[in-house]
């Protein structure tokens, strides 16, 4: 190739790169970046309050149990069986719901006379009589075969062995057919908390307090003391929670020949909403705050 057509190639290329150019879409230049936001100031999270802690659920209060016996009025023989320190601390320990100088006073047990008890069960009422009457005095203890074999024959045994307890007869016979016929001339026969329970072991109760009459003297005291029931549950709670609605106990007793003598506010509780179990093996730390009626029948 000659110098010349070498000149005009090389022109032609130079035009051809400048014509592209201008042909070419313009580039936009780029946008300056956008200022940077300065950072927002986090808030920092309010504290988050604590739940307020749940109050420790209290105890259920227990009844309040009841107080001591005031033995200050008491006669003075009867003041001194109560307080003899050689009684037995588990004994001491149910006296204060037992109430049992007041027991003895109310029923009209007195020095040197004969006494019973049906229904002695281990026996802590029939030592209190022992005590109360004294050598020169007499106690029949009474338990059913029931009673006997199925709680009270270990503890009855052992507490006849004591020998303040000399001047008791042991009487095993059944509630119905209380005493042998020798057994008279009673000044005071006691059922303390068990009448409710001669309905559910099916004792023939009209014969029971004919027997009753019958031993006791003139003048003499039958005296009952039992867990109140409500008013109209008669004796439909007999077994369930043991308790007995005072007309029924009142009543039975009168149609066999008694005249009521007195009454007692003394183991009264109004507290009490008688609607528990007052079983001793139920009534648990209840045992001796329960509402109870007290009932002085008099032989005419």
């Amino acid at each position: 190739m000659t110098d010349m057509r070498k000149i005009l190639l090389s022109l032609a290329l130079v035009l051809a790169a400048c014509g592209g150019a201008e042909n070419a879409a313009p580039t936009t230049p780029a946008a300056p970046p956008a200022p940077t936001a300065p950072p927002v100031p986090t808030t920092p999270p309010a504290p988050t309050a604590e739940a307020p802690k749940e109050a420790p659920k209290a105890e259920p209060s227990k009844p309040e149990g009841p107080k001591p016996e005031d033995t200050a009025s008491l006669p003075a023989y009867i003041k001194t069986a109560v307080e003899a320190a050689d009684r037995d601390d588990d004994d001491k320990k149910l006296d204060a719901g037992r109430k049992p100088g007041t027991l003895l006073q109310f029923c009209g047990v007195p020095e040197g006379g004969k006494v019973a008890e049906i229904a002695s069960g281990g026996g802590y009422t029939a030592e209190l009589l022992a005590r109360a009457v004294g050598p020169k005095g007499k106690v029949y203890g009474v338990n059913s075969k029931w009673v006997l074999e199925k709680f009270a024959e270990k503890p009855w045994a052992a507490r006849l062995a004591k020998p303040v307890n000399k001047n008791v007869t042991r009487l095993d016979r059944e509630f119905d057919d209380p005493f042998p016929k020798d057994v008279k001339n009673l000044d005071s026969v006691i059922v303390n908390l068990f009448y409710h329970d001669t309905f559910w072991l099916k004792v023939d109760r009209d014969k029971m307090n004919k027997a009753v009459l019958t031993a006791l003297k003139p003048g003499g005291v039958y005296c009952i003391i039992d867990h109140s029931g409500r008013p109209g549950t008669g004796s439909t709670e007999v077994q369930t929670i043991h308790r007995i609605e005072q007309k029924i106990a009142q009543d039975e007793v009168q149609k066999a020949g008694f005249k009521l003598g007195a009454e007692s506010d003394a183991w009264r509780n109004p507290s009490d909403t008688r609607d528990w179990n007052a079983a001793p093996f139920a009534a648990k730390e209840k045992r001796g705050t329960s509402d109870r009626f007290a009932l002085k029948f008099v032989k005419p």
